[in-house]
């Protein structure tokens, strides 16, 4: 399908494709795997069919509760039909433990609970690094709304709450994820949206008994076993049944 249609844009994980009509993009997964601003690099074969098939399970069930997303349908083992939509130039973090860069920055004991969940915005930037920023300077280069902003958190602590009880039902702890957000046009009027992705590669999950890392931070630290982890996810979330037999040792 991907071979005939336009390319719209490539980031470091999926290209996204014209769609078949006017509103829509086909969301290709690749298995690409990047860290460090991508300066560490490798292709995980496998990768991005289950982030595909996460993602689609995470999105369909948020959209179950109202939380309005980009997705439409899988089409197959590695691409979906979405919505287009204006990306917001922002990353929107939402913390419960402390982890990566809030551990280093503020002198943090990795796997500490935060007192409350944190939102953190991140400019959308690779060459700067995806610097912190604050509301003040969302608005002030205006990048969003006050409004936009409020939904954006109101929209991230929602997620927060139904996938840390999704995940602690089959014995995984969400310590963070990253989520994006676009605006969909209806006439003169804007509203935000979920867009990109939630998988592995975007949350920090560690099993609830041995807090043994089952996300991308097996590939940023080296630790092995990324594909077997991100297929043990899938397990637990009950998918695994259909995944494909393109992946091979997949945690049993």
């Amino acid at each position: 399908m991907t071979t005939r249609r336009k390319k719209i844009y490539e980031g470091k994980a999926k290209i996204l494709y014209e769609g078949p009509e006017p509103g829509t993009l086909i969301q290709y997964f690749k298995d690409d795997a990047t860290a460090f601003n991508a300066q560490k690099k490798a292709i995980l074969e496998g990768k991005g069919v289950i982030n595909n098939r996460i993602s689609e399970y995470i999105m369909t069930r948020l959209n179950s509760i109202g939380v309005q997303n980009h997705f439409i349908r899988r089409l197959n083992l590695r691409e979906q039909l979405i919505k287009e939509v204006e990306i917001v130039p922002l990353e929107v973090v939402v913390r419960n433990i402390a982890a990566g860069s809030i551990a280093t920055r503020l002198g943090l004991t990795e796997g500490q609970p935060l007192p409350r969940s944190i939102i953190e915005f991140y400019y959308k930037d690779d060459k700067l690094g995806d610097p912190m920023v604050s509301e003040e300077h969302i608005t002030a280069f205006n990048w969003a709304a006050t409004q936009e902003i409020d939904d954006m958190m109101a929209t991230a602590l929602r997620v927060n709450d139904y996938l840390s009880g999704l995940f602690s039902a089959v014995g995984i702890t969400l310590v963070d994820f990253k989520i994006e957000f676009g605006r969909i046009y209806e006439g003169d009027f804007s509203r935000i949206i979920l867009a990109d992705e939630i998988s592995p590669d975007s949350c920090r999950l560690w099993d609830t008994v041995t807090n043994e890392k089952l996300d991308k931070d097996r590939f940023r630290r080296d630790l092995g076993n990324v594909i077997e982890s991100y297929t043990e996810v899938a397990r637990r979330l009950g998918i695994m049944k259909e995944m494909p037999t393109v992946i091979q040792g997949g945690v049993h």
